[in-house]
């Protein structure tokens, strides 16, 4: 007989998965826990906007595993997965290491999306790593330095024209940046500011059925008031991309439009890992994503839990009704209501996941009962440009402006994965927000800066009481 191998082995160092490996450390976990992705750093993916604009460095954003993981106990493994044995509860590494479980926690995140569209996967530029970003940049200043030098006017606007598709909120959050921050980038290379262009194309509204839809006339005054006007387009739906332009479909006719960079930021799809899995098609959505208990664990491998993109859950309020579901840990999404809607692929989603999966493996590990994942949505942020974003604290208080972006930052700095991480990134965010861009060298630039002090308390206030709800309810 087989010795039984008690480790649980994680797939995926994103929210998800990372904090389940934080939160198993900090509760003492009785079992190995090894931690397998592909990349050697972790992507905060909500402030990746902040690394590609230079507000932020790569090492707040973008921190090793090693260093996140330094005296956890958890072990790290960089690699690809190429196959996941559920019946043998085995995982297999491209290169041939091979790792048994007791538990196993699936959360590989999502993929790219491209629904078909022709060129778009070879033409567009996705943003969803560091990689992609350091790309974008590369493309991006490479337009901005051949433009810089043309005489020709049309050939000059083609290339200073960015075309963000995708009007949900990384297509927002990137196009108010780029509105910001390309201006200057040409103006230093002695171009003139007006003729940089950011278009935004979207098939339906801007954030539409998004949880964000709520800051959806923020967003568009927002736009007008970057250092060049974002321009928007909705109601078109892109059907090819070539290298120097874009065709879509409107109100029945098809257009062109001319543009030295496309960026892509709409839609997602599962990982092709998670629709390889033997999981009966009622276990799954349409798009291939895992239905779970309430207690995120799969039906029909209850030793196997899945969070955040690849597990589909109920969104708050309808997660655990009628009530006599909530103490019958296997009712899927799909029993407990008949008209499941999704939580949305959120940090704040994936974190208290993370943390309820966490509880209930140490649960199972010391014959504990589990309990229902409870994810509550404490209000979202909205990144609108360089220093300025849009805060809905609790879906009660709206704050925009910029300390709304300080609400913002402050929120991500307190999730950021690790105590000494967390400390380091935010004293360097407040030095640069406090001595950098403020230096008090006199009476006015002194009162100027406490205003900023004041600012940032505020804002570091709200931001610890939404950051320690989320920690604290799970």
């Amino acid at each position: 007989m087989a010795t039984p191998i008690y480790q649980t082995v994680i797939l995926g160092g994103g929210f998800a998965g990372l904090f389940t490996a934080l939160h198993l450390s900090h509760q003492h976990y009785p079992r190995t826990v090894i931690l397998i992705d592909q990349n050697d750093r972790f992507c905060f993916k909500p402030l990746l906007y902040e690394y590609f604009s230079g507000e932020m460095e790569a090492e707040q954003v973008i921190p090793r595993y090693d260093e996140l993981l330094h005296h956890s106990g958890v072990i790290f493994v960089q690699g690809s997965v190429e196959s996941i044995d559920l019946q043998e509860r085995q995982i297999q590494l491209v290169g041939g290491d091979c790792y048994g479980y007791s538990n196993l926690v699936l959360a590989l995140g999502s993929v790219t999306g491209y629904f078909g569209v022709e060129g778009a996967s070879d033409h567009a530029l996705p943003f969803r790593t560091q990689e992609d970003a350091i790309a974008i940049d590369r493309h991006l200043r490479d337009r901005l330095q051949q433009a810089v030098q043309l005489q020709d006017q049309e050939s000059r606007r083609r290339l200073l024209t960015t075309v963000v598709v995708g009007g949900g909120p990384s297509g927002v959050e990137m196009a108010a940046t780029l509105a910001d921050f390309l201006p200057h980038w040409y103006a230093e290379l002695g171009g003139k500011v007006e003729d940089v262009r950011v278009i935004l194309v979207n098939h339906g509204e801007l954030l539409e059925g998004d949880v964000n839809s709520q800051l959806r006339a923020t967003a568009v005054q927002a736009f007008q008031q970057r250092t060049v006007p974002v321009e928007v387009i909705i109601g078109a739906k892109v059907t090819t991309i070539q290298p120097n332009s874009l065709k879509y479909e409107r109100n029945g006719q098809t257009e062109t439009l001319d543009a030295g960079t496309v960026i892509w930021t709409t839609g997602t799809n599962t990982h092709p890992l998670i629709k390889s899995l033997p999981i009966p098609d009622e276990h799954q959505d349409k798009h291939g994503r895992l239905s779970v208990t309430s207690t995120l664990q799969l039906p029909d491998f209850p030793e196997v839990f899945a969070g955040g993109d690849c597990a589909m859950d109920l969104q708050p309020g309808d997660a655990y009704e009628p009530a006599e579901h909530a103490s019958n840990p296997s009712t899927t999404a799909e029993s407990r209501h008949p008209n499941p809607k999704p939580l949305p692929p959120t940090a704040q989603v994936a974190y208290q996941q993370g943390a309820a999966i966490a509880y209930n493996l140490r649960a199972l590990a010391l014959g504990y009962a589990l309990k229902p994942a409870n994810v509550n949505l404490r209000g979202t942020l909205l990144k609108l440009g360089l220093n300025n974003s849009a805060a809905n604290v609790f879906n009660a208080l709206e704050v925009t402006g910029e300390i709304g972006h300080l609400i913002r930052q402050g929120t991500y700095l307190e999730l950021l994965p690790t105590p000494v991480h967390n400390f380091k990134a935010t004293t360097e965010w407040l030095k640069d927000e406090v001595i950098e861009r403020y230096h008090p060298s006199g009476l006015k630039q002194a009162v100027k800066a406490a205003g900023v002090v004041g600012s940032v308390l505020i804002g570091a206030v709200i931001a610890r009481r939404v950051a320690r709800s989320l920690a604290d309810d799970r």
